[in-house]
């Protein structure tokens, strides 16, 4: 296996800049997904590492080589990709077998790979069945497997889950994490959904606008996000933002709203809030830090109820508060209707602030 190192990458179209300036490291067997949304450049960077794509400046580093002007085949990279592109009608030995053949390498030694990898995989016993007889998800599994006898330094993943159907998605997470743990593998790996990339990643490197956002573990990226976009990106449900101005009242510096409730800030949050660049100030909140109740307490805001969402374990409740739809989690047992007036009460100690010119996290130092 290998490290990878991006410098500076820039990739253009004209005057469409899909990659701008991403610089980003994978570790030796660390497990990096790229996520954002459609069109924020995650699988174009996931191509020019591979080489499809020709890069405009900068540099890609494979262990200690510089791959810039190297073809795909001479990387030392396997991909997977979102359609498993496998051979209807070869076998899965087969399958597993090409690239091996050409490669030219001795029969014995095809076997001794092609084996191992089916063993790895747990698929011995689909050895001589077509593509057509398997499942997607073990379909999946033969993609894996062509780029695991390649014995690689990095793989890299396209989307591989998203043509499974949810059961089969969160069975194939398991799996792809179990075979990166085996194999202390490198692996960059491209997708849409952040709990793809929360669950199985070491780290993620979430993009947008082609810009890389932010670089860092999940848990990181969760309970620190680093501006707006990032926040509202990771975490099911999405963090809400509800936007507010900073004031003062009776010497203490309290959040306001255009409905005319104030909210008073603890000693903390008032020193970030004092960092903004301006007196707007968006509020975010996991919707397990919010409090529902049903009557008015003390430092609770006055809402009301728009949607009510049960889920078996836990009911999602959404509500509107000062122009933004605000996600709480309450228990099932807990029973909100549509339209109901309702009071939230913010957990200080885990709510984000955020500048609302820059809308970079506001921080108290």
């Amino acid at each position: 296996m290998a490290r990878v190192v991006l410098k500076d990458l820039v990739k253009t179209y004209g005057d469409f800049n899909a990659v701008n300036n991403v610089s980003l490291t994978v570790n030796d067997g660390e497990f990096v997904a790229l996520v954002g949304p459609s069109g924020c450049g995650k699988t174009t960077t996931l191509n020019l590492v591979a080489g499809l794509v020709p890069i405009t400046s900068g540099d890609i580093i494979i262990g200690d080589q510089v791959v810039n002007d190297l073809d795909p085949k001479d990387r030392d990279i396997a991909m997977v990709f979102q359609n498993y592109a496998l051979y209807p009608q070869k076998s899965v030995y087969k399958n597993l077998a090409f690239p091996l053949q050409m490669r030219k390498l001795p029969r014995e030694e095809i076997d001794r790979k092609v084996q191992e990898a089916a063993r790895v995989l747990d698929m011995t016993h689909l050895l001589e069945r077509k593509p057509r007889e398997l499942s997607g998800g073990q379909q999946q599994r033969v993609a894996l497997g062509r780029a695991l006898v390649r014995d690689p330094a990095v793989f890299l993943m396209d989307e591989p889950l998203s043509n499974l159907d949810a059961k089969l998605r969160v069975q194939m997470r398991s799996e792809i994490k179990r075979f990166h743990q085996d194999l202390k593998a490198t692996i960059i790996y491209v997708t849409h959904d952040q709990l793809e990339a929360v669950t199985m990643a070491d780290r993620m490197a979430v993009m947008n606008g082609g810009y890389l956002q932010q670089y860092d573990s999940p848990a990181q990226v969760f309970a620190h996000p680093v501006n707006m976009f990032v926040a509202s990106f990771v975490g099911s449900p999405a963090m809400s933002l509800i936007p507010l101005e900073a004031s003062t009242a009776n010497g203490s510096t309290v959040l306001t709203s255009a409905e005319g409730w104030s909210l008073p800030l603890s000693p903390l949050n008032a020193r970030k809030v004092q960092n903004a660049t301006s007196r707007k100030v968006v509020l975010g909140a996991r919707h397990s830090t919010i409090r529902l109740h049903k009557s008015a307490v003390p430092d609770a805001i006055p809402a009301k109820a728009y949607t009510v969402e049960p889920t078996g374990d836990v009911t999602f409740v959404q509500a509107f508060l000062s122009g933004a739809v605000v996600n709480i989690s309450v228990p099932p047992n807990v029973a909100v209707a549509p339209d109901q007036p309702v009071w939230l009460e913010f957990d200080q100690e885990r709510m984000h602030l955020f500048d609302g010119a820059t809308e970079v996290a506001v921080r108290a130092d």
